[in-house]
């Protein structure tokens, strides 16, 4: 007998975000990702008990990346469960649940280099110290290619999408196509107007991936990306949604590329502007949006393309066809 399952979002604030989880009601109940440090507690437990659900019945969070946003709660989820939850994330991501520094790290590492804060460093410090629950090792650690088992007939296959971050996550409900991406399908971009991700050529390998080979009927989103226009997608999309959403999502990259690239090619220059040294690329975009706000996507996704480039492994001229990233797997 084929086990109904039902999914439900559950919404809870952090500054200018709503940050999105699932419950995926299952004989063995999951969470997909689990939002800050307050989230489990102030967001999930009365989503769910208006439902009638509880989240001491959770057995399963499902972590779709590590950024901070999606590993705060995890711990403090943990705990809710009676610490009888698995945890599972992706070996690349597996670093950003077990230390705050990680993240810090990463901040270090990307983004951090172009925004210029002598107080950087010790703002993102506070920010984990504040926002991430507890560190902790996962339960279970995923490659992709893994099938896991939610009771009864229900069982949830991990694909490996990587571009966003490098231990980016699809959760597919099997028999019925019901995908969780997190943040894996950035269209336009959500509350700072401009898409956001790592590795460019991982990204788009990976929606070509979700467009091609998974074909979602339902695709959940970590937060509500925009289109074009700035008009945001929910959360929950149908086929069609699905199919503009994972098109517009490669237009736009296809866009940021031709910019980043021409920038790249003619050389970076400092200049008097919040988005040197890419401010060519932000001009030729029409980006005007405040680049220092953190989570700040237009330098992390500019210092992703930049990073290729350095090493000769992207497209040579705007329009080439992008190689397809060294280790990056799909399953």
């Amino acid at each position: 007998m084929t086990h109904p399952v039902n999914v439900h979002p559950l919404v809870s604030p952090w500054g200018r975000f709503g940050l999105y989880s699932f419950f995926i009601d299952a004989p063995e109940p999951a969470v997909v990702d689990a939002g800050i440090a307050s989230s489990p507690a102030e967001g999930m437990a009365p989503a769910l008990e208006a439902i009638g659900r509880r989240i001491e019945d959770v057995r399963w969070i499902l972590l779709t990346h590590g950024h901070i946003d999606h590993v705060g709660g995890a711990y403090a989820l943990w705990e809710l469960t009676g610490r009888r939850a698995q945890v599972v994330i992706h070996e690349a991501d597996a670093p950003m649940l077990r230390s705050r520094r990680a993240h810090v790290e990463e901040y270090l590492a990307g983004r951090g280099r172009y925004l210029g804060d002598p107080e950087g460093e010790a703002k993102a410090t506070a920010a984990t110290n504040a926002v991430i629950s507890g560190e902790m090792e996962p339960s279970v650690l995923v490659k992709g290619g893994e099938t896991l088992s939610l009771g009864g007939d229900v069982t949830v296959s991990v694909h490996s999408i990587p571009g966003h971050t490098p231990g980016s996550v699809a959760y597919v409900i099997d028999g019925r196509r019901s995908v969780f991406v997190g943040d894996a399908v950035q269209i336009h971009g959500a509350a700072n107007g401009f898409p956001g991700y790592m590795d460019p050529v991982a990204y788009r390998t990976s929606l070509e991936y979700l467009r091609d080979e998974i074909r979602p009927q339902r695709l959940y989103l970590g937060h509500p990306y925009r289109r074009a226009d700035g008009t945001p997608y929910g959360v929950e999309l149908d086929a069609a949604q699905a199919r503009e959403a994972i098109s517009q999502s490669l237009a736009a990259e296809g866009r940021v590329a031709e910019a980043a690239c021409g920038c790249l090619q003619t050389g970076l220059q400092e200049a008097d502007s919040p988005y040197a040294p890419f401010a060519r690329a932000a001009e030729e975009l029409d980006y005007t949006g405040d680049p220092t706000l953190e989570p700040s996507p237009f330098f992390t996704s500019m210092h992703g393309y930049r990073t290729h480039f350095d090493q000769n492994s992207y497209r040579t001229a705007p329009g080439d066809d992008p190689q397809t990233p060294r280790g990056a797997s799909h399953s």
